[in-house]
C-alpha cells in the first residue's frame, strides 16, 4: 500500500499546513536561546518568502478570479512544494534536536523506530581553498555561501576531496584522479615537493557514512577551483 503523502494536496488545507510549520519552525528558531539552532537564518527567510509568494497567488483565488489566475496559483503550489519538502528533509524529517512531538505538531510523518534512511544533500560544498605554505592547501568547506567554516548539513559526517595537479584547466570533476574524506575543516592537502608551483585542481562532494560505511549517500558535485602550490 502506498503511504500517505503529508503534503496536503487541496490548496485550503494546503495553506493551513504549509503556514503552521511555518510558523513553528520559526518559533523554536526565535529568541536568545533557541531550541532548534541547526537551521541556517538564511533557511528561515528562504522559507518564510516561499510561504509569502505562495499565499501572494492562492489569496487572489479567494475570490472570483480567472482561469489564468488559477492556473497560477497550481504553479506555484506545485514549485513551493518541492521547496517546502526539500526544508522537511534537509532540517526536520530526521534531525536529532525535532522530537516525534515535533513533527507531530507540524503534520510531519513520524518515525516507527526502524532505522533512519540515508537522505543526501541537495548541493555540493562551498568551500575556498588556502595556501599553508611548503606544498600545502588547505580546504575550508561549508554548508552553503553563508554557512560557518567547517558547517555540514545534518545527517552528513565529513566531506570528500578530490584532487590533481595539471598543466591545462580541468574542465569535469571525474577528471581528478585522487580523493582524501575530510571530517576537519580546513582540511590540509599535502603535495610533492616536485609540484610547487604548478597548479592544483579541486572538487568537493558531501558524503554520509553510516554501519560501517555499508550504507552511503552523496551530494552533487561542488564547482571547481584551482590554486597554485606553495
Amino acid at each position: 500500500m502506498k503511504a500517505r503523502d503529508y503534503v496536503p494536496s487541496a490548496a485550503a488545507k494546503y495553506d493551513v499546513f504549509f503556514k503552521n510549520l511555518t510558523q513553528y519552525v520559526a518559533a523554536k528558531c526565535a529568541g536568545q536561546s533557541p531550541a532548534w539552532t541547526h537551521i541556517p537564518q538564511g533557511a528561515l527567510t528562504a522559507l518564510a518568502g516561499v510561504y509569502a509568494d505562495w499565499y501572494t497567488a492562492y489569496a487572489v483565488t479567494l475570490k472570483p478570479c480567472t482561469s489564468q489566475e488559477k492556473a497560477e496559483k497550481r504553479r506555484v503550489q506545485k514549485s513551493s512544494a518541492r521547496a517546502l519538502r526539500t526544508f522537511v528533509n534537509v532540517y526536520l524529517r530526521f534531525h536529532p534536536d525535532v522530537t516525534d512531538e515535533d513533527r507531530e505538531n507540524m503534520g510531519l510523518p513520524v518515525s516507527d523506530g526502524r532505522r533512519t534512511p540515508v537522505v543526501a544533500p541537495e548541493d555540493g560544498p562551498d568551500y575556498e581553498i588556502v595556501q599553508f605554505g611548503n606544498g600545502r592547501l588547505g580546504i575550508v568547506y561549508r554548508n552553503g555561501s553563508k554557512g560557518k567554516k567547517g558547517s555540514r548539513p545534518p545527517g552528513v559526517t565529513g566531506a570528500r576531496i578530490y584532487y590533481g595537479v595539471f598543466d591545462k584547466p580541468v574542465t569535469r570533476q571525474k577528471q581528478l584522479p585522487a580523493s582524501v574524506w575530510a571530517t576537519r575543516c580546513p582540511h590540509s592537502v599535502t603535495f610533492r615537493e616536485s609540484d610547487r608551483g604548478a597548479r592544483a585542481y579541486f572538487a568537493l562532494k558531501w558524503e554520509i557514512q553510516k554501519g560501517n560505511n555499508k550504507e552511503k549517500g552523496e551530494s552533487p558535485w561542488s564547482e571547481i577551483q584551482s590554486e597554485i602550490i606553495p
